[in-house]
Parts: C-alpha cells; sequence; structure tokens
C-alpha cells in the first residue's frame, strides 16, 4: 500500500459492530444517564462500562442484553462471581426483564464464573462480563479461559467499577476480551518497562508520558468511565456517598523497628503473617467485642480459617463463607446476609469483595488484611455505595509495628481518587484523531541541512544517487517510544509492524546512495520481557535489520561489536537477567549483556569517487584499531555523546539512545572523502552532523521531533562556530 495508506492502518481506532436503537424504547426504569450509556454500548456493539458501585451496572447491562437477544433472536449470557447471580435475577424481576439461569429456554441466561467450563458458550449471540475486573489478572487462567471461550462471539459487554488507577493493564485485558487489541500489543504501544520486581521476577509497566492521553483517547473509544451522573453531563441528584468514617484499633506485639505498610513494608510476608498469627487472639477479642455490644449488622473481613473458628466461637450469631463450602452454600449464605436472615457474616475479600450489594450494613471490621490496597477498597465499597443512607463505619484491626494505618490509607485514598479523576477526564473527552499532514520545516546552512519533518516522505525529493554516505540509528523497534506520532518508527503496536515500516525506508534508502557506497546503522540485540510475553527470549534485531537491507538489494558488508559494561545496563534497566541477585535463585535465567553493533551495507555498483587517504593510507595504528572486531571500553566511552536534556521536553521519557561520537568518526575517516555528503535519516540532536561537520563533511540530517530539531540546530551550529575559530587562530 501506499505510505499514507500505511500510516492510516496505525491509528488506534475501534470498528463499531453494533446498532443503533431508539431511546423510547429502552426500559423505562432506566435514569436518563443510564439510558445514554445503554445506547452507547448497543451502538458498539463490543463495550466496557466502567460504572462506579451504586450507579446501576445491574440494571444497564440486563438492558443491553435484552435488546442484543431481541436484535439477534439468539440468547445473551451474564456471568457473574458467585451469589450475584441471583442478586440479578431478582433485578431483573424487579424491572421487567426475565432471566434465567444457564440452560433454560430464557433469552437472557446467567450463570457465576466457576461454571464457565460446563458452559457451551457457541449458542450465545452476546455475553455480558459482570464484575470484569475477573480479567485483571495479565496471565491468568480464567482470563484466558473468557477470551478464548468467548472470541467469536459478536456482541460483548463488560461491566465493573472503575478499573484499579494503579493497574491500567488491566484495561489491556478488557481490550483483548473485546477484541479491540491484544493487551501484549497494547502494552508495547503505550507501556515502558519502568522496573523490576524482585519478589515477583517480573517487570513493572507504566504508561509512557507522552502517550497518556493518546492511551486514554483510545481506551474512550470502546469504554465509557462514570463515578457520577454528573462526569457525563447528567444531574447528579441523589447520588451522594454517605459519609465513611475509617478508625483503627491497635493491638500489641512484640515491638518491630518497622513503620511502613502495604506493598512498602520492609519485612518479608512470612514475618507479616507470623505476626498476625501471634496476634490471632487479641485481634479476633478486639472484633468480638464491638460486634457483640452492637445489634447492628456487620461484615467481618478476615485472611486466615483460623481467625474464623476463633471469632465464630466469640460471636454466636455469626455466619461464615468460606472457600471449602460448596457453591450452593456459599451462595445462599452471601444471599441471606443481604436479605437480613443473620446479623454478622464473616469472610474473605477474595470470596465477597466483588459484585455484591450490602447497603443493608453499614459496619465492617478488618480482622485482618494483606498488602492489597484494591482489596481493601472493593471490601469497603460493598456498604459504602450509592443507596446506603447512613454513615459507614470501618474499623481497622492493626499490630503497633504496622505505623500510621490510618495516615496510609488516606494517603493512597487522596492518590487513588485523583488518578481516578484524571482517567475520567482523559477517558470523556473523546476527540477524533486528525489526519497527519507532514509538515516540512528547513534549516539551511552552508555546511548542512536540517529537516524537521517525516524522513519517509521527505527522501522522496532527494535526488538519485546524490548520497556519499548514510550513517544513523534507527529506532529499536519498541524499546523506546519518543512520540505518538503515527509517522514515527518507534509507535509501533509490535516487532513486525516495525519492519513493515522500515520497510518504506529501505528503498528509498538503496535509490538516494551512490553506487559502490556505503549505509552503516547502530543497533543492539532487544530481548523479550517475561511481564508483557510471557517468556525471556533474545529477539534478533541485528540479523533482522540485515535480512531487511539484503531484502531489498543492498549488500551486508561489514560490522563491528561495541563493548558495553552489562553492570550499568543493569543497573539502568534491572533486567533480570544481568542482575546478579538471579544467580541466588536460578542462574540458568541469567545471560551476558548485549553489545552494540555498527551494520555496513553497500550498493551495488562502481564507486566513481574511490575513498583513499593519500598514497600511504590511513596510520597504521589507527587502521588496527578500526579493523578489530570488538571496539573496547577504553577506545569507545559511551559518555561521549551529545546531551539530550535540552531536548527533553515535558512528556518525554528518560531512555535516549545517542550514538557515542568516535565510532561515527571512525567510520566517517574510513568511508567518506572530505566534502562528502552524509545523510541521517534519523537524526535526533545531531550526532552525526556534529561528527560530519567537525571533520569537514556535509550534512543532511531529517528529525521529526520538533524539539530535537531545534537542539539539533543549536548543536551543528556550535561545531561550525568551533571550526571557524580554530581555523582563525
Amino acid at each position: 500500500m501506499e505510505y499514507k495508506q500505511f500510516l492510516e492502518t496505525k491509528k488506534k481506532t475501534f470498528i463499531s459492530s453494533g446498532f443503533d436503537i431508539d431511546e423510547n424504547k429502552l426500559n423505562s426504569n432506566l435514569f436518563d444517564f443510564q439510558r445514554y450509556i445503554v445506547k452507547i454500548a448497543l451502538s458498539k456493539g463490543r463495550f466496557a462500562i466502567f460504572a462506579d458501585c451504586g450507579l446501576g451496572k445491574t440494571l444497564m447491562q440486563l438492558e443491553w442484553a435484552n435488546q442484543v437477544s431481541k436484535h439477534t433472536s439468539k440468547p445473551v449470557l451474564i456471568l457473574t462471581p458467585l451469589a450475584v447471580s441471583g442478586q440479578t435475577i431478582k433485578e431483573g424481576y424487579k424491572f421487567g426483564i426475565n432471566v434465567g439461569k444457564y440452560g433454560t429456554n430464557s433469552l437472557i441466561q446467567i450463570s457465576n464464573y466457576e461454571q464457565l467450563e460446563n458452559i457451551d458458550c457457541s449458542m450465545f449471540s452476546g455475553i455480558v462480563l459482570d464484575e470484569s475486573s475477573i480479567l485483571k489478572n495479565y496471565n491468568g487462567k480464567i482470563k484466558e479461559l473468557i477470551i478464548k471461550s468467548f472470541e467469536c462471539t459478536p456482541y460483548k459487554l463488560a461491566c465493573t467499577a472503575t478499573p484499579s488507577p494503579n493497574d491500567h493493564i488491566e484495561l489491556g485485558n478488557h481490550s483483548e476480551f473485546l477484541n479491540v487489541m491484544k493487551s501484549k500489543e497494547m502494552v508495547s504501544m503505550f507501556f515502558i518497562n519502568d522496573a523490576f520486581s524482585k519478589e515477583n521476577n517480573i517487570s513493572k509497566w507504566r504508561l509512557k508520558k507522552h502517550a497518556i492521553s493518546d492511551f486514554f483517547k483510545w481506551v474512550s473509544s470502546w469504554a465509557l468511565m462514570i463515578s457520577n451522573p454528573s462526569d457525563i453531563g447528567f444531574d447528579s441528584n441523589g447520588y451522594d456517598l454517605p459519609e465513611l468514617n475509617i478508625t483503627q484499633i491497635e493491638v500489641h506485639t512484640e515491638n518491630r523497628n518497622n513503620n511502613k505498610l502495604f506493598n512498602d513494608v520492609s519485612v518479608s510476608a512470612t514475618d507479616f503473617y507470623k505476626e498476625l498469627s501471634e496476634t490471632l487472639e487479641s485481634r479476633c477479642q478486639e472484633v468480638a467485642k464491638e460486634v457483640n455490644n452492637s445489634s447492628e449488622n456487620y461484615i467481618i473481613w478476615i485472611k486466615s480459617n483460623e481467625e474464623e473458628e476463633y471469632l465464630l466461637k466469640l460471636i454466636p450469631d455469626a455466619i461464615a463463607v468460606n472457600g471449602s463450602q460448596q457453591n450452593d452454600i456459599k451462595e445462599k449464605r452471601l444471599l441471606g446476609f443481604a436479605n437480613n436472615e443473620f446479623r454478622v457474616l464473616i469472610t474473605k475479600t477474595k470470596i465477597a469483595q466483588y459484585g455484591l450489594n450490602y447497603q443493608n450494613c453499614r459496619n465492617q471490621l478488618f480482622a485482618s488484611f494483606d498488602f492489597s490496597f484494591e482489596g481493601l477498597y472493593q471490601a469497603i465499597r460493598r456498604s459504602w455505595r450509592f443507596g446506603q443512607k447512613k454513615q459507614v463505619n470501618i474499623k481497622l484491626i492493626t499490630i503497633e509495628t504496622m505505623g500510621n494505618v490510618l495516615k496510609a490509607i488516606n494517603e493512597k485514598k487522596i492518590k487513588f481518587e485523583t488518578m481516578q479523576k484524571e482517567m475520567q477526564k482523559a477517558m470523556n473527552e473523546i476527540k477524533s484523531d486528525t489526519n497527519f499532514e507532514a509538515k516540512i520545516e528547513k534549516y539551511i546552512h552552508e555546511d548542512f541541512t536540517l529537516i524537521n519533518g517525516d524522513s519517509l516522505e521527505y527522501i522522496k525529493t532527494i535526488k538519485d544517487n546524490s548520497i556519499d554516505y548514510s550513517f544513523f540509528s534507527p529506532p529499536f523497534s519498541d524499546l523506546y517510544m519518543y512520540s505518538d506520532n503515527t509517522s514515527d518508527l518507534s509507535n509501533n503496536k509490535s516487532y513486525s509492524d516495525f519492519f513493515k515500516h522500515f520497510e518504506y525506508l529501505i528503498p528509498e534508502l538503496l535509490r538516494v546512495i551512490k553506487p559502490g557506497r556505503l549505509v552503516s546503522m547502530h543497533c543492539t540485540q532487544l530481548s523479550t520481557s517475561k511481564g508483557r510475553d510471557g517468556k525471556l527470549e533474545i529477539i534478533d534485531f541485528r540479523g533482522d535489520l540485515i535480512r531487511a537491507m539484503q531484502k531489498y538489494g543492498f549488500i551486508f558488508h561489514a560490522e563491528v561489536a561495541i563493548w558495553k559494561d552489562p553492570k550499568i545496563i543493569a543497573q539502568r534497566t534491572k533486567n533480570m537477567q544481568l542482575l546478579h541477585a538471579t544467580t541466588k535463585k536460578d542462574s540458568t535465567i541469567n545471560r551476558p549483556g548485549f553489545p552494540d553493533y555498527l551494520l555496513t551495507f553497500k550498493k551495488d555498483g562502481e564507486n566513481e569517487c574511490p575513498v583513499n587517504h593519500d598514497k600511504n593510507g590511513l596510520p597504521f595504528d589507527y587502521w588496527c584499531k578500526i579493523a578489530e572486531p570488538i571496539w573496547l571500553e577504553g577506545e569507545i566511552d559511551a559518555s561521549d555523546v551529545l546531551s539530550v536534556k535540552l531536548a527533553k521536553a515535558e512528556k518525554d521519557e528518560k531512555h535516549m539512545t545517542p550514538t557515542q561520537l568516535e565510532p561515527i568518526k571512525r567510520l566517517l575517516e574510513l568511508y567518506t572523502n572530505p566534502g562528502d555528503l552524509v545523510f541521517s535519516p534519523f537524526n535526533g540532536i545531531g550526532s552525526e552532523g556534529y561528527v560530519s561537520i567537525k571533520n569537514n563533511r556535509k550534512y543532511l540530517g531529517v528529525e521529526l521531533k520538533k524539539s530535537y530539531f531545534e537542539l539539533s540546530i543549536k548543536n551543528l551550529e556550535s561545531v561550525v562556530k568551533d571550526r571557524l575559530q580554530t581555523t582563525l587562530f
């Protein structure tokens, strides 16, 4: 296809596959904002509703399923957490929507996630995931089963409260379920490997700074996030959360000098749970004292079976729900508490933190809790939700060595709410992408020309056989994304897409290089990530670049390896394969570091202007250094690069890849004559131009990024000035 057509395919768009419906035909019980959301979800066909607790997700998903089943004349399946299906059936009856259990003749059938392996998914035209945060686990078995089971289902709806703002990967799993984009592709396009978790031996990912706006615009094309009707322009009267009162009750244990909480605790999880075990009786007694002195309903959250057993002895009217019980018993008891059949529920967050509506209970006690802020938050939201009329009281039983728990929770709560608002703002500002039009800006000097624009567009204007030599460092596939511009080669969702883009350059490069002359590239090998790709494997980027150049007629002429310090790379990247700590666990994971490579390719034909160095050639000792297959640390200084600090815009990432100046100098002296024209299609901040001008060559550079273009002007002007001063004095 034409290059501009290719750029269009790179745009992150969502193709709607639904149908339009008259709002008047929707369930009359829907509020205006709910009717608006359901209409959008139906028109999209595959959609996610991220609506906070108490905004009526159940009714919205029921009406969505009702309209899809009517439109397709085929049944729709709703999957829910355990015990939620009973609540959903009751809600359907209340609003005049018939919902039957899986296997009945109902057009809307319902089951729980635990039964998915026993369901014939092919019979359904639509699927609703209630509490779709079950997709959260990046490599989870349930997530994979859900995505595979409904891969071909035409209509899909995912419903959950606002996804964790500290875990954007959850959005990727939703995207994959909805057939928008593979989760791994999303990570590659929008995220950066920012840190390494020694505990889990996996990399941690965060949004690239310059990709935040682009990411949420993309998400907003297939999802809607709302914490209040006013978020999408509707009246929010009646949607006020009650007061939330969080307090802590501290019990004593052997003092340990530790004032940290959650993921920041300095002790191991083993030591932490040991302390919980040692304080079990005192913690449970505090819980029992609180509950037995009241006649109100209580939810008691626990972490261990031992806590359950002890609390049941201390609180006579308590009922427990645990993982060893049959599903029908768990469901009966969870619904029984919602129906006020008993006063005190004892359970774990992993059993009841999602989907259940417990507005009948305003009191919760955490006999213990782990390092998961999200688990704590979701558990609290069972009671603290729209529809709750009373103040909600949360009491945390803490150990004195856990430090100021209340302060830490409040800090995390503020961070959560702040990020939540930022996500809502970005996702609900749905703006259509504008077509990229190449805008060329030139800076012309006697010794050099710099172009700000797309090199793949500009190279078409360069005359045939006019370039003496080209040296550049291509973007290292998706290792670093330098901008969100579709013309940026680093902005590709996959390794293969990078080469599709790069191969628009190679034949043009072959055309403009003079016969018999050379092109050199600076590169390194790449590797997969366990967190993103599920395995650790070397990617032969060097080899694939060679094969791509050969594919279009270049001759692989020469290569040299540049030594790199693995200790520095390990410190900078936290790559587990380079960490000495990994040798203490399993050294079969370790590998040596990667060198840099300089690859040189020749255009076939006779060189009409031989590059010679008078009758004696290059100095012999200097030639011996150049001829060595590996250039070592003492000769190539890794810090000998042009500074990039001034080129970093506010949303730029810290990882930039300027090439060292000495390798450029060596190859220029070997492969070019004074006065030759050197070309770089990826000018960056002007390293190749800096060395070219310093060594009396002419230079042409093209750079897409405006800030780099502007700094490269300063860099090249400075070397012209220095050279002039040297000439004068």
